[in-house]
């Protein structure tokens, strides 16, 4: 153990007990990453200045202001008495559906051999933290002050990008009052030479706190992980662990998430994360697929993308000149087909705006272009809408000069169009959320994007020409339809076999898909394999007559309707790699049985009712 430098009489809070009060130690200069410790200590410009709370404007004079501070966890002693999470919630003003610090458990053996392993867990203001780069309205500040992630309500607008990239559940959306809140590591209490108040009410000794990597008294690791913890490398947090107790070979959760945790024998120790197997069957849950929080962003996504294929269709036939899209322009179709494009991608922008925690701030999204790929993503897809509206309004007007602001019109467009469709799929490209973190989430998106965008065109010119007149035009959409339906295709088949073999969250979002989704993920692979069949021979033969424009319905809605279901699984599907829950706490099998049954209408419950 490092030793103990003598204490200074700084603390204006003298008459706190010593377990309450921050420890001195002498730190190294870097953490175990390489980071260094003193975040000042290259930067004199960082010292002197005030964190400004509650209208305090002085300076903290702690010796160890600016090295960076995080918590230590003794599982070996916790009791899972939720004194931490009481003292957090009750300094914070929290409502009984919110927690900043959260404690679950891991458990495996059986009687009389039945263990448990408990974790206390908030914000680990990390390194590296994700969600200050992530978030787009850049509510989120690494201060040098104590090392602190600090984020700010009242900037955010509450679009929950936070609560998706972090990997411990950390931010916390309030989706009553409209934004992300989450710890603050009790700053204003580190000011006055004081531990966080979950430290300080720990009852057992579990939970401590000081300057990262010194060890504090009765402990013997600074361990980065326990099971149950996510991989440190993502964010590379500031929390350490002991955990000296033996534990059974495989430790299960206590909430609706399939997974178990196995003692690694043959690689470095520790435990690895594994699917569980808890026997479910296949079900449709059609109605729980189709109602799902994020039906906004399915919305969203599908409308823009198809808008998106139809534009570059459009692009490449009257700009660059590629038959036999050259005519599209020339056709009677031309005009309704804008219209129906800006209608489509205005209701898709609308939807997502509405989603939003506080939608009249949605200016906001542009804040953080330097990080965020939701800022450039935002902006792409601006940009995107910005040139399509001036393209309809140029394609209306006649002369060589509108003819020219119609052609850069259209070059705007498509430099939004790239992008907006990369950035909208580097957003879902995240580490702690390993079901979209794989290229199909491109084969998905793009493949939409030219499914789609060939279908509103096809049905567009013959709504507007009728079949007889665009057999050609048609065969190449189908064609550029059937491309991008195999694209998606293949980005599936080859997902759930790296899913299946990754293990982990993964497999366990896949298992989910093929058990709780089951029929209406097999409903959706075959629809898709159906309509590659059928594009295949449209491709070929065209469509004519009666019976092709009934059979060119059928496909269009089949069309439509594979790629919602499509779309909605990639949403409900996702397990993050988030921290273990508990039996109700935190555990979304609870928090569905709450909605479900109204135990969610009394407030001790914790569960917000459906709204």
């Amino acid at each position: 153990m490092l030793d103990k430098v003598k204490k200074r009489k700084y603390f204006e809070r003298s008459d706190e007990p010593e377990y309450a009060r921050l420890p001195q130690y002498d730190a190294p200069q870097k953490n175990r990453y390489g980071k260094v410790i003193d975040l000042a200590a290259e930067d004199e410009k960082l010292k002197g200045k005030s964190l400004n709370i509650n209208g305090d404007t002085s300076v903290g004079e702690h010796p160890n202001r600016y090295k960076q501070h995080g918590f230590y966890f003794n599982a070996d002693n916790c009791i899972s008495c939720h004194a931490c999470e009481s003292a957090c919630s009750e300094k914070n003003g929290l409502p009984p559906y919110l927690a900043y610090r959260a404690v679950g458990y891991v458990e495996g053996g059986t009687y009389p051999n039945y263990t448990r392993l408990n974790i206390s867990m908030a914000c680990n203001h990390c390194d590296n933290p994700v969600c200050l780069k992530g978030c787009p309205t850049r509510a989120y500040t690494k201060f040098a002050e104590y090392g602190a992630v600090l984020q700010d309500p009242d900037i955010c607008f509450g679009c929950g990008y936070c609560t998706w990239v972090c990997p411990y559940n950390a931010p916390q959306l309030d989706t009553e009052k409209g934004h992300v809140h989450k710890c603050n590591m009790c700053v204003d209490r580190l000011e006055v030479g004081l531990k966080p108040a979950c430290a300080s009410a720990c009852l057992a000794g579990a939970l401590d706190f000081g300057v990262i990597e010194t060890r504090p008294e009765n402990r013997e690791q600074l361990a980065t992980q326990i099971p149950g913890f996510p991989t440190p490398e993502i964010t590379h947090p500031n929390i350490r662990f002991q955990q000296t107790k033996t534990l059974p070979r495989e430790m299960t959760r206590p909430d609706a998430i399939p997974l178990r945790y196995e003692r690694d024998d043959q690689g470095q120790g520790g435990f690895k994360t594994k699917l569980r197997d808890i026997g479910k069957g296949k079900c449709w849950n059609l109605k729980k697929l189709l109602s799902s929080h994020e039906n906004a962003h399915i919305a969203f996504t599908l409308s823009s993308q198809t808008v998106m294929g139809a534009f570059l269709l459009l692009f490449l036939g009257g700009v660059i000149g590629v038959t036999p899209f050259n005519s599209l322009e020339t056709s009677s179709s031309f005009i309704p087909l804008l219209g129906s494009m800006l209608v489509l991608l205005t209701f898709g922008m609308l939807k997502l705006n509405l989603h939003l925690g506080r939608p009249h701030r949605f200016y906001r999204g542009f804040n953080n272009l330097r990080y965020s790929p939701v800022s450039r993503e935002i902006a792409g897809v601006s940009l995107f809408f910005a040139g399509l509206v001036g393209f309809c309004l140029f394609s209306l007007l006649k002369g060589e000069l509108f003819n020219s602001l119609k052609v850069i019109s259209a070059y705007v467009a498509i430099t939004g169009l790239v992008l907006g469709s990369w950035y909208m799929v580097k957003l879902y490209l995240i580490p702690a959320r390993p079901f979209w973190n794989h290229w199909q989430t491109a084969t998905q998106f793009w493949g939409n994007t030219l499914s789609l965008g060939a279908m509103l065109i096809a049905v567009m010119t013959s709504l507007v020409s009728g079949l007889v007149d665009n057999q050609v035009q048609l065969q190449s959409l189908a064609l550029v339809a059937l491309i991008g339906l195999a694209m998606e295709a293949v980005g599936h088949l080859f997902h759930g076999w790296d899913m299946d073999r990754q293990g982990g969250e993964g497999a366990a979002s896949q298992y989910e898909q093929n058990t709780t989704y089951g029929t209406s993920s097999l409903l959706r692979n075959s629809l898709l394999t159906t309509n590659l069949i059928a594009l295949v021979t449209v491709s070929i033969t065209g469509l004519s007559g009666y019976v092709g424009m009934a059979a060119g319905c059928l496909l269009v809605l089949s069309i439509l309707s594979s790629s919602i279901i499509s779309r909605a699984l990639f949403y409900v599907l996702v397990i993050p790699t988030t921290m273990p829950g508990a039996f109700f706490w935190r555990n979304k099998g609870f928090q569905e049985h709450a909605q479900e049954s109204g135990l969610a209408n009394m407030p001790q419950v914790g569960v917000l009712p459906k709204h």
